[in-house]
């Protein structure tokens, strides 16, 4: 009788600020796939003058690489929000690891159930949901009438290039945008009125 293949945990690396260089291992699940090293150095490049005391919301946080290395690069908080409770769970223990649980919190559920209830007041929001899923758009719509951003917002939204997920154009501007593989990554804020 054969077993089922032991589910093996992958890694990920922080690359930059005062955790720089922690390897942190998170479960491997259906649909999870961190931000690469290339793709966030890139990404904080961006935002580094941004960074220092904001307010963070990782959105289908996964394996919290965006938050967690947005806190390591001085942003005060970070929200957590992910429907998998054991890849939620791995984030929090390297919360805790790292000695940053009291700048974050944890939701487990959906994006569109916790935005709706939302209080917001967020400087940067992460929209890097599971490319199956086709949430990105609708996610993006529901951040912006939402009314949960600061007014010196940006939202980093990540799509497949092959299979591409619209910005909605009426609600936000491109400040950046590059492309990596079969990932188009782009830096919005909301359109002024």
């Amino acid at each position: 009788m054969r077993r089922a293949p032991k589910k093996v945990a992958s890694q990920l690396r922080i690359i930059g600020g005062m955790w720089r260089g922690r390897k942190l291992r998170f479960p491997d699940r259906p649909g999870l796939r961190p931000t690469g090293d290339r793709v966030r150095e890139t990404l904080f490049n961006w935002l580094e003058p941004e960074l220092a005391g904001a307010h963070c919301l990782d959105l289908f946080a996964g394996s919290g690489a965006l938050g967690i290395e947005a806190l390591s690069r001085g942003a005060a908080r970070c929200d957590f929000v992910d429907a998998d409770r054991e890849a939620l769970t791995a984030v929090e223990q390297h919360l805790n690891t790292l000695d940053a649980s009291d700048r974050s919190t944890l939701q487990c559920g959906s994006a569109a159930e916790y935005l709706s209830a939302a209080q917001g007041g967020w400087d940067i929001v992460f929209v890097d949901p599971p490319f199956e899923a086709q949430l990105g758009e609708s996610t993006l719509q529901q951040i912006a009438t939402a009314g949960c951003l600061s007014n010196n917002n940006r939202v980093y939204y990540e799509t497949s290039l092959s299979n591409p997920e619209p910005i909605p154009e009426m609600l936000y501007e491109v400040v950046r945008e590059k492309t990596a593989g079969d990932v188009r990554y782009q830096l919005l804020t909301l359109r002024r009125a």
